[in-house]
């Protein structure tokens, strides 16, 4: 087990724009359709840049379930090396994390599929190059904050945190606010095994500044007291979407098919409420 970094809060300037996508959980297909919409382009080094200078933002869970893990950690990997994106912290990449760093944890809920393409990986790759990807996509999952604060100038305009966060907890590092944001404002496990959450984005008492989430996926983009929730469930067959800001506009490219191999879905089961 190796030193891990730590996930504290840091600031974006959006004074380009920013583009923070949804839940990927391995969808590349659709993330790469999605950036050509949102107008990247690659550059000779194959670094998806936006000619307006344009910064591309993850929410995190960018892994898991869907068929391509592994291409959706390269990309990042080179992507915030170059400094043309960010990404924030979240439950899977989490999880993904520590099991990299030889921790004993559980790899299930469609982490397991992130093990089996590591292995295929070395198959195909020798274990020395397979050992390289690991140490890349381990310190940067470690090294993911727990959310990110927009500022246009000295303006703090939007907070991104892949399951949302408390107001009061905007630009504090800690370990209730790292674990707030990879899990949202959980009050325990139902009967089913499924969490049981609070609805912190109805309990907001304020509006500013706009707060962009996922995790908990709803069909179409859902704006609630200044919070958008953008994870429109990609992998279980839905879209995958993108908010832009300054324009607040929501952008999303339907999922090809649903790649998670079950019938009753999040999606599904928001509908059935």
């Amino acid at each position: 087990m190796r030193h891990k970094p730590q996930t504290r809060s840091k600031i974006l300037l959006a004074d380009n724009g920013v583009d923070i996508v949804g839940d990927v959980h391995g969808c590349y297909d659709e993330f790469m359709l999605l950036l050509q919409k949102l107008g990247y382009e690659p550059d000779r080094n194959q670094i998806f840049r936006h000619r307006s200078g344009r910064k591309l933002l993850s929410l995190g869970d960018i892994t898991s379930r869907g068929p391509h893990s592994i291409k959706m950690m390269q990309f990042f990997i080179r992507h915030i090396q170059a400094g043309a994106a960010e990404m924030v912290d979240s439950n899977h990449g989490w999880k993904v994390a520590r099991w990299l760093d030889g921790r004993i944890v559980t790899m299930s809920h469609g982490d397991e599929k992130v093990v089996e393409e590591f292995q295929q990986y070395e198959r195909q790759h020798g274990a020395k190059k397979a050992a390289l990807l690991k140490e890349q996509s381990r310190r940067m999952l470690f090294s993911s904050p727990s959310h990110m604060i927009i500022k246009k100038g000295d303006k703090v305009v939007a907070v991104a945190a892949h399951a949302g966060i408390r107001d009061d907890y905007i630009g504090v590092d800690a370990p209730a606010v790292s674990t707030f944001c990879r899990y949202g404002d959980v009050a325990g496990t139902g009967a089913d095994g499924r969490p049981i959450r609070r609805d912190w984005a109805g309990e907001r008492k304020v509006t500013e500044p706009i707060i962009v989430w996922g995790h908990d996926p709803r069909p179409e983009p859902e704006w609630k007291n200044g919070t958008l929730n953008i994870d429109q469930g990609c992998v279980f067959g839905g879209k995958l979407t993108a908010y832009r800001y300054p324009e607040g506009e929501v952008m999303s490219v339907p999922a090809r098919r649903n790649y998670s191999g079950l019938q009753e879905t999040p999606l599904t089961r928001y509908l059935a409420k």
